[in-house]
C-alpha cells in the first residue's frame, strides 16, 4: 500500500505550498495528460494517466512510496475522492482542494449558484441530466466526451434554453460563450467544460434569496401537500382528476429528479404540475388546446417547468422523448397499449367500469408489466352538518415493468 496519498486540486492558479511539497516527494503521479505536464511533477516519478479510476486506484494502493492524484478544480466536488476512498483500495488520503470548475464557471458568468442544480453528464445516461435541465431553471452540467453541450442540445429539442458554455477553465485556452441551445448543436466544444444551462418558466434567476442549496421551497405561492383540491387551481377538475385518485397516481409514479414523466391527457394540468414539484421533468399531453393554455399558465403560476404538447395520442406519442414513468389520463387500452411499447419503468392510469379495467388491465400485462388495480371510493363531506358533497370513484391501474 502506498506510504502516503495526496489528492490535489488544480484550478489553473499556483500550487500552494503544500501541493507542492507533496509533488516534490512524490514517486508516483496520477493525472491527465496536462497535469503531468505541469513543471512541478518530479521527472523520476512514476506517472499514471488518469483514464480508469479503479485501474488507477488499483496501482495506487500497490505502490510503495508516496502517491499524489492531480484532478481539477475540488477533487472532492463530483472528482476522484470519491473513488479513492472506496473500501476496496484501503488508501488514506489527505485532500489539497482547489475551487471547484463549478463555482468558476458561475464566476466567469457573474451568476449566484445557491440556486442551482448541479448534475454530471456520461455518454451512458445523459437523459437523466437532460431531465434536470427540462425540469429547472438554472442547473450546472460538468460534461465528459460524447456528453458535452451539442448532445445536451440535441437531446433537449424544442425545450429551449440558453447555455453558458465554459471550456478549458483555467488554462491559458479558457472561453466562455453564451448561445441558444439550438445553436449549441452546430459547433464543436473543447473537452473539459462546464455548461450552465438557465431559462425556462421557473423562478426569475436572480431575485431574493435561498436557505438550502439546489432548491428554493419557499417560492411563491408556497404551498403544502400534494393533490391539492381544485380551488387551488382556480378551475374544474376533470373526469380521473379527483383529489384522492391524483394522490394515489402520484404515489404510484413516484416522480423524482432526474426522471422525464409524460402525463397523457393533462387535462386541467393538475397531476402534471404536481409531478413537477417532485423535481421530475413533465411532459403534459392534450387534445384540447384550451386544456394545454390552462396547464402553461398554471405551471407559470406555480414556478414549475411543464413543457405542455398539443396533440392527439397515441400519434403525437412518437414525437416525444423516452420517458420513465407515465400516468394515462384519458385514451383507454389504445393509449395505454402505445405507452408500454416505449417500455417506461411505470404506467398509472384509471377506468371508471370494471370492464374497462379489466381491458386496461390486460393490454399492461401483455406489455410486460405486473398490475395492480384498487377501487377507490372517496366522499367528501361538509363538515358543518356532515352531509355528503361529492363522490368519486374508479378503478386505479398501474404497471410495474417487470423486465428491462
Amino acid at each position: 500500500m502506498a506510504d502516503r496519498v495526496t489528492v490535489i486540486g488544480w484550478d489553473g492558479s499556483p500550487l500552494t505550498a503544500g501541493a507542492r511539497s507533496a509533488l516534490a516527494a512524490a514517486t508516483l503521479v496520477a493525472g491527465a495528460p496536462h497535469h503531468l505536464a505541469l513543471p512541478e511533477v518530479p521527472a523520476d516519478a512514476e506517472r499514471i494517466r488518469l483514464g480508469s479510476l479503479d485501474l488507477a486506484a488499483r496501482r495506487i494502493a500497490a505502490h510503495r512510496g508516496s502517491a499524489v492524484v492531480l484532478a481539477d478544480g475540488d477533487p472532492g466536488f463530483f472528482g476522484v475522492v470519491r473513488t479513492l476512498r472506496a473500501p476496496d483500495y484501503g488508501l488514506e488520503i489527505e485532500v489539497v482542494p482547489a475551487v471547484s470548475s463549478v463555482a468558476t464557471a458561475f464566476a466567469r458568468a457573474g451568476m449566484p449558484w445557491d440556486d442551482a442544480q448541479v448534475v454530471v453528464a456520461h455518454a451512458r445516461d445523459l437523459r437523466r441530466a437532460v431531465n434536470v435541465c427540462r425540469a429547472h431553471p438554472k442547473v450546472a452540467v460538468l460534461t465528459s466526451p460524447g456528453a458535452g453541450p451539442a448532445e445536451l442540445a440535441l437531446l433537449l429539442g424544442d425545450v429551449h434554453r440558453t447555455f453558458v458554455i465554459c471550456e478549458e477553465l483555467g488554462t491559458a485556452r479558457e472561453q466562455v460563450t453564451v448561445v441558444t441551445s439550438d445553436r449549441a448543436a452546430d459547433h464543436a466544444w473543447r473537452d473539459p467544460n462546464v455548461v450552465i444551462v438557465i431559462g425556462g418558466s421557473g423562478t426569475p434567476l436572480g431575485r431574493g434569496g435561498t436557505w438550502i442549496a439546489g432548491r428554493d421551497p419557499g417560492q411563491p405561492p408556497a404551498v403544502r401537500g400534494w393533490a391539492l383540491p381544485a380551488r387551488a387551481y382556480d378551475t374544474t377538475l376533470g373526469e380521473g382528476e379527483s383529489t384522492e385518485l391524483r394522490a394515489a397516481q402520484l404515489a404510484r409514479l413516484g416522480p423524482r429528479v432526474g426522471d422525464l414523466v409524460w402525463d397523457i391527457g393533462s387535462g386541467s394540468g393538475a397531476a402534471a404540475i404536481e409531478a413537477a414539484r417532485f423535481g421530475a421533468a413533465v411532459i403534459a399531453v392534450d387534445r384540447d388546446p384550451d386544456a394545454c393554455r390552462r396547464a402553461a399558465s398554471l405551471a407559470r403560476r406555480y414556478g414549475t417547468q411543464l413543457q405542455v404538447v398539443h396533440g392527439t395520442a397515441p400519434q403525437i406519442l412518437e414525437e416525444l422523448p423516452e420517458p420513465d414513468v407515465v400516468r394515462v389520463g384519458g385514451g383507454g387500452p389504445a393509449v395505454v397499449a402505445a405507452c408500454a411499447d416505449r417500455r417506461p419503468e411505470r404506467i398509472v392510469t384509471h377506468a371508471a367500469t370494471r370492464d374497462d379495467a379489466e381491458a386496461v388491465g390486460r393490454v399492461l400485462a401483455e406489455g410486460g408489466y405486473t398490475v395492480h388495480c384498487t377501487l377507490l371510493q372517496a366522499v367528501d363531506l361538509d363538515t358543518g352538518d356532515w352531509t355528503e358533497r361529492e363522490r368519486a370513484v374508479a378503478f386505479l391501474l398501474s404497471g410495474r415493468r417487470t423486465h428491462p
